[in-house]
């Protein structure tokens, strides 16, 4: 926020992108940390890591890390640590009803909630081969499906929604 302040104080550019990772998993950044940013100034942002490093996907529900997975790339063996954990795995499993119903992939409804995320403005996909592509390009097929209702469903599984920080909290007391 601070440097689109100093830009128009200033009568600069202001910055015009921002990349940041954000998944079901991750949400601080967008979800938190620039929300006033997005409030304030209408920016979106792009983002990367929809899949949360392929724990979305559902590939690793049955505990096993497959050959040829981002995990099981020489030097990529530390995402575990933090993406594969049995909380993460249990959530993603819990989503599989939604997307059933839904009729589609746990692939396409994890890429679906940041699409309709209104602060998103463009997904990095990380696809490694030409079906992975089309299986995440068929999520524009889905978009429509992921109601308010949906989202909240999705919601209620991860509760992980990072609320106002306790600044912003202030600064909207202050202006109301």
């Amino acid at each position: 926020m601070e440097a689109c302040e100093v830009a128009d104080k200033l009568n600069l550019v202001k910055p015009i992108a921002d990349q940041c990772e954000y998944s079901l998993i991750v949400r601080d950044n967008l979800d938190k940390a620039y929300h006033s940013v997005f409030e304030k100034f209408g920016y979106g942002t792009t983002i990367w890591s929809p899949l949360g490093s392929g724990v979305l996907t559902g590939k690793y529900l049955d505990g096993n890390v497959p050959e040829g997975s981002r995990m099981s790339l020489k030097g990529f063996e530390g995402l575990g640590n933090f993406y594969l954990t049995e909380e993460n795995l249990k959530k993603v499993a819990d989503m599989k009803p939604i997307a059933e119903r839904l009729g589609c992939s746990l692939t396409q409804l994890s890429l679906g909630f940041c699409y309709v995320n209104p602060h998103v403005s463009t997904v990095i996909l990380g696809a490694t081969s030409v079906k992975q592509l089309e299986e995440n390009l068929a999520t524009l097929k889905i978009v429509e499906k992921l109601t308010p209702e949906v989202i909240q469903e999705i919601e209620a599984i991860w509760q992980n929604k990072p609320g106002p920080s306790r600044t912003e909290q202030m600064v909207f007391r202050v202006r109301a």
